[in-house]
């Protein structure tokens, strides 16, 4: 009797210690294919943004699902493209612009912008040439990182191409085949499941299909915006300026106070010559009105529309549900904090549904 007992322990150990070990290689071999994790998230959300196009073209157009998938996929090139054609220019333009930099006029209306900034808002004057030697920044500067920076550059080019024309690659089968991400799927579920399976994976794909077309709406409206706003100020590079300060409303609550910093930044170099006083101040407070404007906007009306209409959350949820992301995983938890909620709760409401908890925070499913 006890040399069965010892025999079930030791079976129980070593099966206990098989489990761990394979949890432990599973999390290794995750962690190594973590880019081409990252390859499939970007195509699933390519997928998701173009299963309305390929839809249309597949129904209304009756086009093949080969030629739908072709097509929306173009049309993701070909924004992506425009967006690059928007930067690039303005990229080597400044390239150009530094190479002929006369530093010792910089460093004369550095400190000018300095003296009219201080006298303009009355405190004492702070050299910022010195200010900026003086920092930790520089002291510890190392000259050499600059050409290691842009070898790093260049040899990660490859990997990019590499990484792009993956993320393309399965964009593809992914819009040509509305199943195969299904059916990976049910390969994790037990017989007899398969049903409740298929309900979560189609209304979380709804969900959040919506929520990723909301999200490039909201962002549209506000590079509409910002353009208008900028153009209405005779700001340099409004439109690049205006996509960059719209695409860093991706990340809540924190984006969009980084681009109010760089939009005010951006104002002031376009204008480093000009007086501070008549000319770089007014149309600091002109464009950072507008962009709080713009703001209110987003967060009272368009922000509200999304969450509520396509996730089905209320705002004070969402809210929540950003900030403890964030404060668990950084900016990046942030980002995913809504996607990554909503299919939780189609999970919970499928698979959880006897608890309280859950029935009132899945009711508006």
């Amino acid at each position: 009797m006890d040399e069965n007992k010892s025999k079930t322990i030791a079976y129980g150990i070593l099966r206990a210690l098989g489990i761990l070990g394979g949890i432990v290689l599973v999390l290794w071999f995750l962690y190594q294919i973590q880019a081409v994790i990252m390859f499939i998230c970007i195509a699933a959300v390519i997928s998701l943004i173009g299963r309305p196009i390929v839809n249309f073209l597949k129904y209304n157009l009756k086009f093949s699902a080969t030629a739908a998938s072709i097509t929306t996929l173009l049309l993701v090139v070909l924004l992506i493209s425009g967006i690059l054609a928007l930067f690039i220019p303005i990229l080597i333009d400044q390239s150009d612009h530094i190479s002929r930099i006369n530093f010792e006029e910089v460093k004369h209306n550095v400190n000018r912008l300095n003296v009219e900034f201080s006298r303009t808002l009355g405190v004492d004057q702070v050299t910022l040439i010195e200010g900026f030697k003086q920092s930790d920044f520089i002291k510890n500067f190392d000259i050499s990182v600059i050409p290691a920076f842009i070898n790093g550059i260049l040899g990660n080019f490859s990997s990019l191409i590499v990484g792009l024309l993956s993320v393309i690659f399965i964009s593809f089968f992914l819009l040509k085949d509305s199943h195969l991400l299904l059916d990976s799927i049910l390969v994790f579920a037990n017989y007899g499941e398969e049903t409740r399976f298929r309900r979560v994976f189609h209304k979380t794909k709804l969900l959040l299909s919506r929520y990723f077309l909301g999200i490039l709406l909201q962002l549209s409206i506000l590079f509409c915006f910002y353009s208008i706003l900028l153009v209405s100020f005779q700001i340099p590079n409004p439109f690049a300026i205006a996509l960059f300060c719209a695409m860093l409303n991706v990340v809540p609550y924190i984006g969009p106070v980084v681009g109010s910093l760089v939009m005010m930044l951006l104002v002031i170099s376009g204008y480093f010559t000009a007086d501070f006083q008549e000319v770089i101040l007014p149309k600091m407070l002109y464009v950072l009105i507008g962009y709080v404007i713009a703001q209110l906007i987003d967060n009272f009306i368009l922000q509200p529309l999304i969450f509520g209409s396509s996730v089905k959350s209320h705002p004070l949820e969402i809210f929540l549900v950003i900030v403890i992301a964030g404060l668990l995983f950084g900016i990046f938890g942030m980002v995913i904090a809504v996607p990554v909620y909503t299919a939780l709760k189609v999970i919970a409401s499928e698979f959880l549904s006897e608890y309280k908890i859950v029935q009132k925070l899945t009711k508006n499913l």
